[in-house]
């Protein structure tokens, strides 16, 4: 997360909101939360972040690839971590999502599944 007085860049295990528009085939779009995989400093030095979709659709409950998070109000979001994604975060406009960071084993269990 950035300190005060930082210019703000996505950080790892970060939630953001991102554009991923445009897409094909079976791709997710439009805007959608991101779980941020990269370090703050790559982000920074690139221009460029690495991270995992995340979805609310209930249909990913059985997915094996989706690893179910709660958020900290309850509200049930899916890491998509067969659909890694990297993404210019300046020109998508990117943001920070209101539930943060994930827990770091969530993390490590998106992680995993890659």
């Amino acid at each position: 997360m950035a300190t005060p007085g930082r210019t703000w860049a996505p950080d790892r295990r970060d939630m953001i909101w991102i554009d991923f528009n445009p897409q094909a085939g079976g791709e997710m779009k439009d805007e959608h939360p991101m779980l941020v995989l990269s370090t703050r400093a790559f982000n920074e030095r690139t221009g460029i972040v690495i991270g995992l979709p995340m979805t609310h659709a209930a249909s990913n409950e059985t997915n094996p690839f989706a690893v179910k998070y709660v958020g900290p109000k309850g509200d049930v979001g899916y890491l998509l971590s067969h659909q890694p994604k990297s993404f210019d975060w300046r020109m998508r406009r990117a943001r920070p999502h209101p539930w943060k960071q994930v827990l770091p084993a969530v993390f490590e269990s998106a992680c995993e599944e890659l």
